[in-house]
């Protein structure tokens, strides 16, 4: 099995093979946008199902070779959501495809409207390491519930996973319905040249942006999935062991390689003391009660690689070099890609900690005493992909939300929105562009075709020539419409 580092062995596509594969998707669209209808994308609903119940094992082996990630972290994060959309999918699917009547305008009466979802055609799917399966096959779901076509290219840096998606969507999906391209940023540079009708991101803000202009050059739609420093607040009316309980867990869970996991807690200062006893309870209580124990844990995953370690290592090592203490954590063994569920304190805004996305274990605890500085701090960053507010007040959590913009608001929790089929999973600015998960991952992955027919409309009393009575008539309707 590679290592996580290690480039993935003979998976590379060349230039050719992707246009072979990209012209005989592209060829099919035309009968897909006939044959591919509610029967059919049923059945390759329950495929992709089928195929995750076969191959469950496989998954939690990939996995656990690419992360450590545990076994029962790994059906809660990766295969439950998937297969959360399909049943989603499945039961709402004939209401999504159903062409949708709109009433007419007063100016068009006479005429009948309705809105039609059609397949957008080819899609591509990019996905990232962190959740490289969960990533992959949650928007496979949604483009295949809207009739597409799709080239997905799983992260290089899971390539256990890479392999093993590969494998599973071969032996589920013919690939001019679905094909798989395994390789690096050079593959991913190809694939990006050609002109897809639609581009399903997931990654950084920073590669989102080659994304968008890849994606400019061919006027291709795209839902781009970023990400950010998700704050949360713990206010003065939290319950310390439940806010403790939830962020321990959004953090720490996959070794805090999450998108929405929260980045760091402003907690007031008077439940402060009481919020990082908590915190450190809970590590305790998940992962083992010394660092011996958390090294150890079976519960407990690895960083993805020995660079994203070095760089969280650096990131403990420098702010506590500039004057922040560690409150618990701090070890690290980037050889291992181990880095230790970490808190830490008197973090300022010049510190790399502060400013860059810390992607991994590490939790800065700021203290706050005025709740107007806190939302002032986080309007002046880019808007993040996720806010957690906790507290027992109502009105506390409803005022933040008020105040702040963000992808998404999580009140008493943490990354359970994701799991929300019903909801939009999606950011705002810089964490993303569009949404998905439900009947918002149809419509991404749809185009909403306009239909206008005639009736008994009086429209054409309007027509040239422009006599005194129409220009009477013209008149009379701008009163009246306008």
């Amino acid at each position: 099995m590679p290592t996580a580092d290690a480039p993935v062995a003979g998976t590379a596509v060349d230039g050719d093979r992707i246009a072979a594969l990209f012209a005989a998707q592209r060829q099919g669209v035309a009968v897909r946008r006939v044959s591919f209808d509610y029967a059919a994308r049923l059945v390759a609903l329950e495929r992709l199902r089928d195929a995750l119940v076969r191959r469950e094992a496989d998954i939690v082996a990939a996995l656990a070779a690419d992360f450590g990630k545990p076994a029962t972290e790994v059906l809660l994060t990766e295969i439950l959501p998937v297969r959360q959309e399909i049943a989603h999918a499945r039961r709402h699917l004939r209401r999504w495809m159903r062409p949708r009547r709109v009433r007419p305008t007063l100016g068009l009466i006479g005429t009948a409207a309705r809105v039609r979802p059609e397949p957008k055609g080819v899609c591509l799917i990019i996905a990232p390491w962190n959740y490289p399966l969960n990533l992959a096959l949650g928007p496979l779901v949604s483009a295949l519930a809207a009739g597409n076509a799709v080239m997905l290219k799983p992260s290089e840096l899971a390539p256990a996973t890479s392999t093993l998606i590969a494998s599973l969507i071969a032996e589920t999906f013919p690939p001019g319905l679905v094909a798989v391209v395994e390789g690096d940023a050079a593959v991913a540079e190809r694939l990006l040249a050609l002109p897809f009708d639609h581009i399903f991101f997931t990654g950084s803000p920073a590669v989102g942006r080659i994304v968008m202009a890849a994606a400019a050059r061919t006027l291709a739609s795209v839902t781009l999935e970023l990400g950010g420093k998700s704050p949360a607040i713990v206010g003065p009316g939290a319950d310390p062991r439940k806010a403790a309980r939830w962020i321990a867990w959004g953090k720490f869970a996959n070794a805090g390689q999450t998108c929405i996991a929260p980045d760091h807690v402003f907690v007031h200062r008077s439940v402060a003391d009481r919020l990082v006893a908590a915190l450190e309870a809970e590590i305790a209580r998940a992962y083992g009660a010394d660092p011996s124990a958390r090294r150890h844990s079976p519960d407990y995953a690895r960083i993805v690689s020995r660079r994203h370690a070095d760089r969280l290592h650096d990131l403990i090592e420098s702010a506590t070099a500039a004057g922040a203490q560690v409150l618990a954590g701090g070890e690290a063994d980037p050889v291992a890609r181990y880095v230790a569920p970490t808190l830490i304190a008197r973090t300022t805004l010049d510190m790399a900690v502060s400013q860059e996305e810390i992607f991994g274990p590490v939790l800065p605890v700021i203290a706050y005493d005025d709740l107007d500085q806190v939302i002032a701090r986080i309007d002046a960053g880019p808007k993040p992909l996720a806010l957690y507010v906790f507290d027992r007040s109502r009105s506390f959590a409803e005022a933040i939300t008020a105040r702040t913009s963000s992808g998404a608001v999580g009140i008493n929790l943490t990354l359970a929105h994701f799991l929300h089929v019903g909801l939009p999973f999606g950011g705002i600015g810089q964490s993303g562009i569009g949404a998905a998960h439900g009947e918002h991952g149809f419509r991404a992955f749809s185009h909403e075709k306009a239909i206008l027919r005639d009736r008994f409309s009086v429209t054409p009393l309007l027509f040239p020539p422009y006599t005194p009575l129409v220009q009477r008539l013209v008149r009379l309707t701008l009163r009246l419409l306008g």
